[in-house]
């Protein structure tokens, strides 16, 4: 294990990785306490497996690790300064090995680190792939969830069913008339009709079957419901009318309409 002056490097490896035994630990703690090249040595080897163990997971080793890994090292075989080869057990007291081979249970160590880190890499691969596939089960859920309520609401039956439609424009005005020529009695009553300006009137007019010019017939305002009546006004007794119609006028009313006529109707063969 050790030369006349230090500890070789493959020792110094294994003790920086806590694989020796208690004597053969004992015995280098011991060299160090007195040797600052191999208390060197050994600081570098404890800052690089710290780098190491930094960049994975930690892991606790499996049972029987450290045992096996001591028995393999001890079962290395390697080649020695005279050309044969021979078995290198740990002991205490064993023949110095080449720098080259000192190395070998570093290198052991770091590609046991270097399988764990794969292995961390791995498992939080898993892990993720397994939260996707979670959050996909628990989406579909979701919408199978929706679907169902979706269903049960159209058709149940206490469920109230409405057709929407555009709001009715406003009913367009109109008007009746009864008329009887031979008493020269008229009623008109009219609805829908719209507001009118200040000053103005609506007038009523018979328009005479034999050509003759219109014949005022009453002026009227619409209440607030657009509603408005002529009753009995003051006309001829027995003039056979062809039609009837409503022009908007100045609030004294007028002697001749004036056009547009806002409501108009043919009167029937009756009315004597």
């Amino acid at each position: 294990m050790m030369d006349a002056q230090h500890i070789s490097q493959d020792d110094l490896a294994l003790y920086a990785l806590q694989a020796l035994s208690s004597e053969e630990g004992a015995a280098v703690r011991a060299h160090l306490s007195g040797c600052d090249v191999c208390k060197a040595e050994v600081a570098s080897l404890q800052a690089d497996l710290a780098m190491v163990a930094l960049s994975v997971d930690q892991h606790p080793l499996p049972s029987g690790a450290r045992e096996r890994f001591v028995q393999r090292i001890g079962r290395d075989v390697r080649q020695g300064a005279d050309g044969t080869r021979r078995a290198e057990p740990i002991s205490i007291e064993r023949a110095p090995r080449s720098r080259s081979a000192a190395w070998i249970g570093w290198v052991a160590a770091a590609a046991a680190l270097i399988v764990a880190a794969w292995l961390g890499f791995e498992v939080n691969s898993l892990r993720s792939r397994l939260q996707a596939s979670d959050d996909r089960i628990a989406s579909l859920e979701t919408s199978e969830s929706q679907a169902k309520q979706v269903a049960e609401l159209l058709t149940a039956p206490s469920a109230q069913k409405v057709v929407l439609t555009a709001p009715k424009t406003p009913p367009a005005p109109s008007g009746r008339v009864v008329y009887l020529a031979s008493r020269g009695g008229l009623i008109l009553q009219a609805s829908n009709l719209a507001p009118i300006p200040a000053g103005k009137t609506y007038e009523l007019w018979v328009i005479p079957a034999d050509g003759s010019a219109p014949i005022p017939a009453g002026l009227f305002q619409p209440d607030t419901a657009g509603n408005g009546s002529v009753v009995l006004p003051q006309i001829p007794q027995g003039v056979k009318a062809k039609a009837f119609g409503v022009t908007l006028e100045d609030a004294a009313g007028s002697k001749t309409p004036t056009a547009p006529i806002l409501l108009a109707g043919a009167a029937t063969q009756s009315g004597e």
